[in-house]
């Protein structure tokens, strides 16, 4: 609506004039392309300039009568030249065959040779004379580096927050070895007598610590899934058996809220080649769950079936249900249905999120319904079975059977000399309570220089450093150790002991000079084996 007495004495001026005295058609379109603010062509049927605008002459560095008849591909890079006459002929005959209408990021060429990136959009002309092509021309130097410095950031951004995670995880881990470790022996009777009471205060520890450390690998890998870095290592899975452990893992959570927990199995689900650690994550993740919300003297079953070349794993609890609002967030990460402060039920909202990932990543399916509020739920993944069923070979212990398993490897350490070097006193006093008592003999180091001190004098058999180490870290002393030929343990086998548990922590440790590289929190038998391992490597086994 035209409201200003300015423009409406203009329309009557304009309405009181006659045909005659108003400009050509012609001249309305040279108007018209006068007045645009991008860069204007109109291109012959030839390929030739035949009327372009200031904004060319401002744009380009050239002078209208140097472009007038002269071909369009002059405003070209080099490049592209040869292929430009022919997309434009393909684009003249049918705008559809051509991707360039609109949009579409290209490039020019100035008159002194310096190309831009523009954005160049084509509208073709009928006329009786031949098919003419306006392009419209506009210069996206300035968008380009906006787009080039927002990309940058966002890569500094996710490097820094994988740096961050990665430092968050060695700073969480470290004390959790010790109390793990110490834990774990004084539970498995190697620290004196235990009583059934201090047995049982043990096992609360061990639990409460495993569920940390489960919140620290949660995020860990839901940085992994977001970089794309997550590793998978296929083997044959019985899951039965695995299903077995989970239930062994969670049976202490169950007991303590009085939750009755069935397992129904059908016993030719055997066929499956995953990652099994990942697949016994996905399922600890789902069954912890159902536990979490189901109140005690519930009822939660896990059930196993097939569905032509799909196994089914469900996960049903009577829990306190989902609100249908809800339903199709449940997988989405950090979503919570209550995620105040004051809601009854921790967690951060990624162990879902993390099992989705998993599951397709393995070529399967998730999926949840719940009747509503108090009615329960039933999760359920899909996972496809291998054409030919295979079973692992290999019995593994339960987390249970584990925790009280016996340092079967200590006799391997017996006459052993290891060099332990830790800045962290309590991971010290750990490891040399731990591998003393497996026959070794053990002297420690709280830094590196002070390691470097002790192996002038003193020749172990195996170096044992942590990674994480102020001013210089454990890759720069074995670089060192390993580039000092006037050292005569230059070649000493050694174990990386770390709280940076990402895969190209591991892969940095080896290529540094490691022979292995060990995860805190450890698990002594792991850590004992990999010792009595490495030691072989440098042919110095005590008689």
């Amino acid at each position: 609506m035209i409201d200003s007495p300015c423009a409406r004495e203009t329309l009557q001026n304009v309405r009181e004039q006659s045909v005659d005295d108003l400009p050509s058609p012609e001249g309305f379109f040279e108007a018209v392309l006068e007045a645009a603010p991008d860069a204007m062509l109109v291109v012959g049927p030839d390929g030739r300039m035949v009327l372009v605008n200031g904004q060319v002459e401002r744009l380009f560095g050239y002078a209208r009568s140097e472009l007038i008849g002269q071909s369009v591909d002059m405003l070209v890079p080099q490049r592209f030249r040869e292929l430009h006459p022919s997309n434009r002929a393909a684009y003249s005959n049918d705008p559809r065959t051509r991707p360039m209408a609109a949009g579409l990021d290209l490039y020019g060429c100035k008159k002194d040779g310096t190309e831009f990136p523009a954005e160049i959009s084509l509208s073709p002309i009928d006329t009786p004379q031949g098919s003419l092509l306006t392009a419209a021309v506009r210069d996206i130097s300035e968008r380009k580096r906006l787009e080039t410095l927002r990309r940058r950031s966002l890569e500094d951004a996710n490097r820094l927050k994988s740096e961050f995670l990665a430092n968050m995880s060695h700073e969480l881990r470290t004390p959790l070895n010790a109390i793990i470790g110490f834990a774990k022996l004084m539970h498995c009777g190697r620290v004196g007598t235990v009583s059934d009471e201090q047995r049982e205060y043990l096992g609360d520890i061990l639990t409460s610590s495993s569920h940390l450390l489960e919140l620290i690998n949660d995020v860990l890998d839901l940085s992994k899934v977001e970089a794309g870095r997550m590793e998978f290592f296929p083997e044959p899975i019985d899951l039965p058996q695995l299903i077995g452990e989970v239930r062994d893992t969670v049976r202490a959570i169950a007991a303590a809220k009085q939750i009755k927990l069935e397992i129904d199995v059908a016993p030719d689900c055997v066929g499956l080649e995953l990652d099994r650690a990942k697949l016994k994550q996905l399922l600890y993740n789902y069954v912890s769950n159902a536990l979490k919300f189901t109140p005690s003297g519930g009822h939660v079953q896990v059930s196993l079936d097939r569905a032509e070349s799909l196994a089914r794993i469900s996960v049903v609890d009577d829990g306190i249900g989902i609100k249908p609002a809800f339903l199709p967030h449940v997988f989405d990460r950090f979503s919570q249905a209550d995620s105040s402060i004051t809601r009854f039920h921790g967690g951060l909202g990624m162990g879902l999120s993390i099992v989705k990932s998993i599951v397709e990543l393995h070529g399967g399916e998730v999926s949840v319904s719940s009747s509503g509020e108090g009615k329960g739920a039933t999760f359920s993944v899909m996972l496809p079975l291998v054409t030919k069923a295979s079973r692992r070979e290999e019995e593994f212990a339960s987390a249970e059977a584990l925790l009280d398993e016996p340092l079967t490897y200590s006799r391997d350490l017996v006459g052993l000399k290891l060099l332990v070097v830790d800045d962290e006193p309590d991971t010290c006093e750990m490891l040399s309570f731990l591998l003393e008592r497996c026959g070794a003999e053990v002297r420690t180091a709280r830094s590196a220089i002070e390691a470097l001190e002790q192996l002038k004098t003193w020749s172990p058999n195996v170096l044992i450093c942590d990674i994480g180490m102020p001013a210089i870290d454990g890759y720069e002393l074995i670089r060192r150790i390993r580039s000092d030929e006037t050292l005569r343990n230059a070649n000493i086998p050694a174990v990386a002991l770390t709280a940076l548990a990402r895969i190209e922590d591991r892969v940095k440790a080896l290529s540094a000079g490691y022979q292995m590289h060990v995860a805190k929190p450890i698990e002594p038998v792991e850590l004992v084996s990999m010792i009595a391992s490495v030691a072989t490597l440098g042919n110095k086994r005590p008689s």
